[in-house]
Formats: structure tokens, C-alpha cells, sequence
């Protein structure tokens, strides 16, 4: 016997679009089957053209009967089409600030990589492995004759990882790839700082910049970094008797909230009237600091007229602030919650250049023996 399939109403012919009731399947049965063989035989084929039948019959009637594993796989389908890259960029525009820069250059990254095109189909182990090999060896976007920092690549695959965390949260990946694919591992980089003994010759020392000199001083005094020195009004330092000036500021890096004691010192540096809320509140405590070449030429030569000849950047101001702390034996937990970090991890840094100069002061005293 031939099995075919019998619709009632009609359906349009495939080939002439004339009506039709009748569909063969090319599959054949014995009608009265004698031998074991011939008996599973039909009973195998029967199988299958039931099969063909509910998959007909789905069809016709849209999704609203598929079976339940069937409109999985179709969601599957669908979202294995979607275009990562477009999806990438999707969350690059939902980050803030410094964060969504590091995001767009990873996109660009990625874009170069995979030609524009990577659907979350193709997405996998072999592939994650393959792009993490190309940051460690392409040359960096801002300059074909260097190879990308090793840190910066660090920073670039961690931004793809969370991309793919957030996708099996939004279920459109099935599996959990990003805790299938390690990080890049981070190289140990120079933390520079200036010693007691230099930041007092600083201040002693003339700057043509007092803005910058007194913005530097205050990120040594404090941990701050130029962005928050920046941003800060006065509307966010307040003064609380018997217990000192606070700051209550939002990170710009990490936009996490924080309240930072502020030594009388330090405040000093501001030149603001005794009570922070005399003050404009809106106007920034720091007004007209800028970064840039010209205004950095004013601290490397206020460095050197110092005597201090020691790579040091602005930023190098707060690994003072966190290596001195350290020095005179602030708590490590507590030296993290003032520079606001939000991982231990990145404070042992510090701790590490502390050890490494206590190692150092120790073989300094050597006797005849």
C-alpha cells in the first residue's frame, strides 16, 4: 500500500496551485505483513508518516499547535540567528562614561575580527579561543606599529565574557559560554608612587599650574582619581562636628556610591570657606582643572624642579595615597573601602609593593661577618 496524506479542505498543489486533497509520501506497506520483518517494517514506516502528518498538520495551522519541543526549536533557531555583534552593540550603548569607551573599542575589536559577522550560532569554545589569541597578538587600532597591551586585551575579552553572561541571562544563548572560557590573565604592571619625604619636597616646590598642584596634592591626601577630583562640587562635601569633612561622591569609573573621610588637610587644598555648604553647591570644588598636554607639561616640570625624576603621572598620585596607607599600617580592608575598590584583589597590589620595599630596607643593613 502507498501512505499519503488526505486534506480536507484542499490545499493548494505545490507545483500547479490547483486544489488538492492528496500528498504521497513515497512510503510503502504490506497490507496483511506475515514475517516479523515485514511487521516491524510497517509498523516503522507508519511511524514515520505519522510523523510527516503532524508536522503537515502543524504547519498548515501555524504555531499555535506546535508541539512543545517543537517551538523550542524554533526559538533556538531564532535566536541562534540574531547577530551578536548587533547585540554587542546594543549593550555598548547602555554603559556609561569611561566604561562605554573600553566597550566601543572591544566592539571594534571584534568587528575586525569577525568582519562584521557572528551570529550566536557560531558562537563557541574554538572561536573565544581564537579571538583571545587575536587580541594578544593584533597590533592596537591607535597604532599599527605597537602590538595591544596585554592589559588592554585583558580589558577587551572580559567586555566580550560579560556580553556572553548577559546573553544566557536573556536566554538567548542555551549554555553558559562564558564560564566555559577562562579570562586573559592580567600582567604585572609598576605601580610608581612618591615617598613621604618627595611629596614634601612638592609642596615646598613652586608650580606654574596651582590648580594642578593643589588637585595632585589633595588625590595624594585622599586616593581620588582625577575624574572624581574633576566632577566634584561642593555640593557633595559636607562638615560634621567632632568628626571631620566627608565626601559623598559617585565613582565616575565604577559608578558605585561612596562616603570618603577627608582629612583637615586636605581640605585645605580646596581653598573653600570652613563650612562646605557657604559654598556654590553645583560650582566644582577644582574649577577649570583640565587634562591634557599642555596642562601636564605644568606637573612634569613641577616634578623636576623637585628633583624628582620618577616617571609619575597624575594617577601615580593615588598609588601614593594607597602605597603610604600601607606604609604606616592602615588596614588593607580599609585602604580598599577608601580608594573604592570593589575587589580585595586589586588592593593587594599595594601590599605587594609595600612587602617589596620593607624586603629591600631590610638588606640595606649588611654587617662584616
Amino acid at each position: 500500500m502507498s501512505l499519503y496524506l488526505d486534506f480536507y479542505p484542499p490545499i493548494p498543489h505545490p507545483e500547479t496551485g490547483e486544489p488538492t486533497r492528496r500528498e504521497f509520501l513515497g512510503l510503502y506497506v504490506s497490507e496483511t505483513p506475515k514475517s516479523a520483518m515485514d511487521k516491524a517494517h510497517k509498523k516503522d514506516t507508519l511511524a514515520i508518516g505519522e510523523s510527516i502528518r503532524q508536522k503537515r498538520e502543524n504547519f498548515l495551522n501555524k504555531p499555535e499547535i506546535y508541539s512543545q519541543y517543537e517551538a523550542a526549536q524554533l526559538k533556538i533557531k531564532e535566536a541562534g540567528d540574531r547577530s551578536f555583534i548587533e547585540y554587542f552593540a546594543e549593550l555598548t550603548k547602555k554603559r556609561k562614561a569611561n566604561n562605554r569607551a573600553n566597550w566601543r573599542s572591544a566592539l571594534k575589536y571584534l568587528i575586525d575580527f569577525t568582519d562584521g559577522e557572528l551570529k550566536f550560532a557560531d558562537l563557541n569554545q574554538r572561536l573565544l579561543e581564537e579571538f583571545k589569541e587575536y587580541l594578544l597578538t593584533t597590533k592596537s587600532l591607535k597604532s599599527d606599529k605597537t602590538t595591544l597591551a596585554q592589559n588592554s586585551a585583558v580589558s577587551y575579552f572580559n567586555k566580550v565574557k560579560a556580553a556572553l553572561k548577559q546573553a544566557y541571562k536573556d536566554d538567548i544563548l542555551q549554555h553558559d559560554l562564558n564560564a566555559k572560557v577562562a579570562p586573559i590573565k592580567s600582567a604585572e604592571t609598576r605601580r610608581e608612587f612618591l615617598t613621604i619625604q618627595e611629596l614634601n619636597r612638592l609642596v615646598a616646590t613652586p608650580c606654574n599650574n596651582d590648580l594642578m598642584k593643589r588637585a595632585a596634592l589633595f588625590s595624594a591626601l585622599t586616593g581620588l582619581r582625577f575624574s572624581d577630583i574633576q566632577k566634584m562640587t561642593w555640593g557633595e562635601l559636607e562638615h560634621i562636628n567632632d568628626e571631620g569633612y566627608f565626601l559623598n561622591y559617585s565613582q565616575k569609573k565604577t559608578s558605585g556610591v561612596e562616603v570618603l573621610p577627608i582629612s583637615d588637610q586636605a581640605y585645605g587644598l580646596t581653598k573653600g570657606s570652613t563650612d562646605p555648604t557657604d559654598m556654590p553647591s553645583k560650582e566644582a570644588v577644582f574649577n577649570g582643572l583640565k587634562y591634557s598636554a599642555y596642562h601636564n607639561k605644568h606637573l612634569y616640570q613641577w616634578l623636576g624642579a623637585a628633583g624628582i625624576t620618577k616617571d609619575i603621572t597624575f594617577h601615580c598620585f593615588r598609588h601614593t595615597f594607597a602605597t603610604l596607607q600601607l606604609f604606616n599600617g592602615t588596614n588593607i580592608y580599609t585602604v580598599s573601602k577608601m580608594l573604592g575598590h570593589k575587589d580585595l584583589k586589586t588592593t593587594q597590589v599595594y601590599a605587594k609593593i609595600v612587602d617589596s620595599a620593607k624586603r629591600a630596607a631590610a638588606e640595606k643593613i649588611k654587617l662584616d661577618m
